[in-house]
């Protein structure tokens, strides 16, 4: 029950996805990534009871608490938020005072979680790849790092969404060869509809699932994801 936590998302994913499912959310800035992938994951603990993990390597947990409830977001108390600092403590604590390699401790946060809740941790959200690539010491063989990467998130049959930028001008850059490496590639962006602007979300890829390829507009209102219809061109 994934996407069909999220009213409307079912006029999309005719078949719902199963565990586990590496899910990059892509799109340029303004689309709502972050929104989407947090409105998705806290209606889904929510619903289940299960336990989540979201790691923001961009912003601080203050700050992006305070805009997801200034869209009227609340964390649910079955869902941890983390950012760079607690990846920098748990370095220290290691006493890796060298190079930091953030796969690495991003893995050993998830394997944490994993032993102290079991399967009850089910869901995992990564925001960004992007910023995860920034601060990478080593970028050398970086297909192969992705590829070790997501199989250990499928190993803990996890819901992964990996929020990744989309490039000014439109266009995504694998460098990781990510697009292959995925289970699923939901694409979010702007186009204009009617003569105005709207947001739209388009699944271009989903393993094992029925879904449609179209670009349904959607649109964010006091706390909930609306999704409008398809938008025909």
């Amino acid at each position: 029950m994934l996407f069909h936590a999220v009213p409307g998302l079912e006029k999309i994913f005719l078949k719902d996805v199963n565990r586990p499912k590496v899910i990059l959310i892509v799109g340029p800035p303004g689309s709502m990534k972050t929104t989407f992938a947090y409105t998705v994951m806290t209606n889904y603990l929510s619903k289940t009871g299960e336990f989540g993990l979201y790691t923001t390597l961009e912003e601080p947990v203050d700050s992006h608490l305070a805009n997801m409830e200034s869209l009227g977001i609340k964390l649910t108390r079955n869902m941890q938020v983390s950012d760079i600092s607690d990846l920098r403590e748990m370095d220290l604590l290691l006493g890796e005072q060298e190079m930091v390699d953030y796969v690495s401790l991003i893995e050993k946060m998830i394997v944490h979680f994993k032993e102290e809740m079991k399967d009850k941790f089910s869901f995992f959200t990564l925001d960004s790849l992007g910023a995860l690539y920034s601060i990478m010491p080593n970028t050398d063989n970086l297909r192969q790092q992705m590829f070790y990467f997501m199989r250990t998130l499928r190993s803990y049959n996890l819901y992964s969404f990996i929020i990744m930028e989309e490039q000014l001008g439109g266009g995504v850059s694998y460098l990781g060869n990510e697009g292959f490496l995925v289970d699923g590639i939901i694409h979010l962006g702007v186009d204009r509809s009617r003569g105005r602007l709207v947001r739209y979300i388009q699944v271009e890829k989903m393993r094992t699932s029925e879904h449609s390829m179209e670009k349904f507009a959607f649109e964010f209102k006091n706390g909930k994801l609306n999704i409008l219809g398809p938008i025909f061109e």
